[in-house]
């Protein structure tokens, strides 16, 4: 009895290793690249993003206008990095890189997404300020978050949705209060999916997460990320991600033809919390029109 529980286990792990093998990875040299520019945006919750008194952009926001639309130029961020920078909207001490580019390249076949970031990660996102938000376990993390369909604005804000002024790291906030959607539904496609990749120590203990954010940030459960891989060649860092389509509760169901609102996230020098690097918000065409098209394989 023992020895044929055992072979059932083993069986069942061959089984599922030899399903993720099945999956035919992209010729990525045929897949196109955007370029994508992360920044340190400071403490600069949603509620600033969102006060004209804080944000001049505030009136073109609420006239619809994206915050990509307004602030990528040329190729770059027309942000006022020194601004971003000071005790007002950085208290605790800015990065000596506040931005850098994310090559960013997307495919799919009829069950899955796949997501490539390319990136040279800086040695200074902690800069030289004392700081107890560091992860010593994690060197890098590099994560890509989907918004629902129904989450308010989302095509404008991207990822924003979810960072509040009360979330823990922010000046004054509660150290537990994590990321979370002003009325979020997870029936009404009110919530934000998300997966990140976790480089671990020294290229060791590498992980993967697979959760959502809706009244609360969830950093497990997700059923539809079947694989994270990550590998660093010289400091330029490349993060493969393999979804399913349909996963389960969490997970935003995607299809041919349509755009999801998206945003990425990339933690360095084991920095953790809002002490990251983001994008603005961007819309992912899954053989639909797109700031990124996800290519048919």
């Amino acid at each position: 009895m023992r020895k044929t529980m055992v072979s059932s286990v083993v069986a069942g792990a061959l089984l599922a290793l030899a399903s993720q093998a099945a999956i035919a990875a992209p010729d990525w040299g045929k897949v196109p690249k955007r370029d994508i520019n992360v920044f340190h945006a400071g403490a600069t919750p949603i509620e600033w993003m969102t006060k004209k008194s804080d944000h001049s952009g505030s009136a073109g926001m609420r006239k619809g206008e994206s915050c990509a639309g307004c602030h990528e130029e040329k190729g770059t961020l027309n942000f006022n990095f020194k601004r971003l920078a000071d005790k007002e909207l950085e208290p605790v001490g800015a990065p000596k890189t506040m931005m850098f580019p994310v090559s960013v390249q997307a495919a799919y076949d009829k069950e899955h997404l796949y997501m490539r970031l390319t990136f040279k990660a800086p040695a200074d996102a902690a800069a030289d300020a004392p700081r107890e938000d560091k992860d010593p376990k994690h060197e890098v993390k590099a994560a890509v978050m989907l918004l629902g369909s129904k989450v308010p604005q989302a095509d404008q804000f991207g990822c924003w949705a979810t960072c509040h002024a009360d979330v823990r790291s922010m000046p004054g906030a509660k150290p537990d209060k994590k990321k979370y959607i002003t009325g979020a539904n997870m029936a009404g496609d009110v919530y934000a999916d998300y997966f990140q990749w976790k480089s671990g120590a020294g290229g060791k203990g590498a992980m993967h997460l697979d959760g959502h954010v809706a009244a609360e940030r969830v950093n497990k459960d997700g059923k539809a990320l079947v694989k994270a891989e990550g590998e660093n060649k010289g400091g330029i860092y490349t993060v493969t991600f393999t979804r399913k389509l349909t996963g389960g509760e969490g997970d935003l169901a995607l299809a041919e033809g349509t755009a999801v609102p998206f945003g990425i996230a990339v933690h360095t020098d084991k920095t953790v919390y809002r002490f990251h690097h983001v994008s603005l918000g961007y819309k992912l065409g899954i053989g639909a029109d797109g700031d990124v098209k996800a290519v048919k394989q």
